[in-house]
Order: structure tokens, then C-alpha cells, then sequence
């Protein structure tokens, strides 16, 4: 059967969009928000921390053996660099610390990251996932995957998704967001999808963007504190629940 040429046209149709569709997509997902110096400059190895970027970015204690990791996943179309200042922050604490670059810069690409992570890290006993917004997300949905993988789950401006409700799962979890977020009423409306003993550190005067160093963030609310104040925050009350999840683990 011959195809009539209104329908050939109307296909053809079809598939200019698609392509232009991706193109757009591709365009948009590869070009992501960072890093900015500060992180670029939290990527090199110090006295104290080994940083390595293949094939992970990698922070690693050099004067402690680490036995507890923490997986962080990146925010959506972030630069997975920027986030290496509280990476190294926290790896300063003794623990340490992995960012997988995500698929696109996208972790919904790629939920699963954190298998191979583990798998290649046999003398980690202790394992702790989280992430920044959309990276957040994803962390939480392999948690709920894979509830036995991982002893806690760090949320930071983040929260599950509505099909990945934790409500009922025996995990620690740490939720961090700043008063200023501009998707503070979200993060506090989907609580009810994290378990009740779920720990709560609301940053005054954060916003969203400033969990990361990547600059301004479309939709955000404007800080009233420094981007390093607020890291402070946040990397010390990470690196408390986890000093809290490997002490848990040896018991």
C-alpha cells in the first residue's frame, strides 16, 4: 500500500521535530551549570586528601584508612565537579568520598551508579548515598531498590520521588535544605515519604544553589548567608550522620 503524500509529508513532519527535539535536548543536557574556580581548585590532592577523577571523582583520606563512603550523586544538569569542595570537606572528616559524573548530567540516567562504587571498594564496611536535588532524587531511589546496599541516605535540597516512598523503610536519614530554596515548601511538603526518625537541618538563610559551586540557579531564592557559611553547615551535619552511621554499623 502506497502511503498517500499527505501522510508522507505529515511523517517526515515527525521526524524533523524528533531530531530537532534531541538535538535541543543534547544541546541543553551537555551543557551543564560549572564548576566555578573554587571548585576546580578543590579537585586537586592536598597533604591530607587524594583526589583522583577517573573513574569516579574520588576523595580519599591519606593519613586514615577509610571505612565509610559516601556516594554523592549530583544535581540535574550539574557539572559533577562542582561539588568537589564538600567532597573534600567532608573527606577531610576521614571518610571517604565518591561523585560518579552522571550519563548526559543527568542521574536519572544512571540511579544505579553507586553498584559499581561499591563493588570496587571492598574495604569500605559502611556505606552512606546522598545527593543535591535531582542527584538526591536518585539516591533515594536506589535506596529503595536496594535498602540493604547502604546505611543512610543524605538529602541535601532534595526528597524522593512519589513512586519511591520511604516512609516505612528502617534507614537513617539526614534531609538539609536552606530557608531561601525556592523549592523549600516542596521539600518540606514530601517529608511524609521519609521515615519518621528522619533528621532535619534547615540551613537559615541558604538557598539551593550553594550545596554546589555552579553559580546562580534559574528559580532559586537569593542567599543571606556566604556560599562558605553554608557549606560549613552542611558538610559538618554530613559528616556527623556519617561519623553516626559507621558507629550503628559496628556495633
Amino acid at each position: 500500500m502506497r502511503l498517500s503524500s499527505k501522510l508522507k509529508t505529515f511523517l517526515a513532519l515527525i521526524a524533523v521535530v524528533l531530531v530537532v527535539g534531541t538535538a535541543v535536548f543534547l544541546v541543553w543536557a551537555e551543557t551543564p551549570l560549572g564548576p566555578m574556580p573554587e571548585a576546580e581548585a578543590a579537585l586537586q590532592s592536598s597533604d591530607q586528601i587524594a583526589v583522583d577523577i577517573d573513574p569516579w571523582i574520588t576523595f580519599e583520606p591519606m593519613e586514615t584508612t577509610a571505612t565509610t563512603g559516601f556516594i554523592l550523586y549530583p544535581g540535574g544538569r550539574v557539572d559533577a565537579r562542582s561539588y568537589a569542595p564538600p567532597a573534600h570537606a567532608i573527606a577531610e572528616a576521614g571518610y571517604l568520598v565518591i561523585i560518579p559524573p552522571m550519563p548526559l548530567n543527568l542521574a536519572v540516567f544512571s540511579p544505579n551508579a553507586a553498584d559499581d562504587i561499591i563493588a570496587a571498594h571492598d574495604e569500605i564496611t559502611s556505606w552512606v548515598i546522598g545527593g543535591h536535588s535531582l542527584g538526591g532524587a536518585m539516591a533515594a531511589n536506589y535506596v529503595f531498590n536496594h535498602p540493604d546496599q547502604v546505611d543512610g541516605l543524605v538529602l541535601w535540597a532534595s526528597y524522593p520521588a512519589e513512586n519511591n516512598d520511604l516512609a516505612l523503610y528502617d534507614l537513617p536519614v539526614l534531609s538539609i535544605y536552606g530557608t531561601e530554596d525556592g523549592q523549600a515548601d516542596e521539600l518540606w511538603a514530601a517529608r511524609v515519604r521519609l521515615p519518621p526518625e528522619t533528621q532535619w537541618q534547615v540551613i537559615e538563610g541558604g538557598n539551593h544553589a550553594q550545596f554546589g559551586w555552579y553559580g546562580r540557579q534559574s528559580g532559586d531564592g537569593e542567599a543571606a548567608i556566604t556560599r562558605e557559611q553554608q557549606q560549613e553547615a552542611f558538610t559538618q551535619a554530613t559528616a556527623n550522620f556519617l561519623a553516626a552511621a559507621s558507629s550503628k554499623n559496628t556495633q
